[in-house]
């Protein structure tokens, strides 16, 4: 029986709820980089508005833009109890933890400032977790002043990301709270 995009289904006596949900993303690919991040921004929005989630929110964020642009990885660390803790995805498998200072995203949480590498093997200290790596971003995200984690962005293309990237990733990440 199907009222108001709520699925009952009864099995066994036990009554199971499922919820129908659409949320298909417009992907473009014909404009440049900003006309699809311009195009994708309102649609993150609207998936996170209203979602009190933090893991929830992360996820389709990580969903999203690894749709769009088809990174290799995208990603948050969370800092957690003095190091960065692998949170939502999307990609390869990825280190678990990492050291404040240590790598592009340890770097990044302690200088507290987005870091963009042309090419990952002239970063001194880079971890690879995956070798297919040859770019990447890495933004911090605050939280009452402090690094509460970063979006961490890989492609397998060297020199792939640049100021816009930076401008509309920080924007996206501007959509969420990280007060958990």
């Amino acid at each position: 029986m199907i009222k108001n995009d709520i699925s009952l289904i009864k099995f066994n006596r036990l009554v199971f709820t499922f919820v129908n949900m659409a949320e298909d993303l417009s992907i473009n690919t014909s404009g440049n980089k900003a006309e699809q991040y311009q195009s994708l921004v309102p649609q993150i929005q609207a998936l996170v508005t209203g979602e009190t989630d933090l893991v929830a929110n992360l996820g389709n964020i990580c969903a999203a833009l690894k749709e769009q642009f088809s990174w290799l990885w995208v990603g948050f660390y969370l800092v957690k109890q003095g190091e960065l803790v692998l949170g939502p995805f999307q990609g390869p498998v990825a280190c678990t933890r990492i050291a404040k200072g240590r790598g592009v995203c340890g770097a990044a949480w302690q200088q507290e400032q987005t870091i963009i590498v042309p090419d990952v093997n002239e970063f001194p200290g880079h971890i690879a977790c995956s070798s297919a790596s040859v770019s990447e971003i890495v933004i911090p995200v605050f939280n009452k002043g402090e690094v509460a984690g970063v979006l961490d962005v890989d492609s397998e293309h060297a020199a792939h990301f640049d100021e816009t990237d930076a401008q509309y990733l920080t924007e996206i990440l501007k959509l969420i709270s990280f007060n958990e």
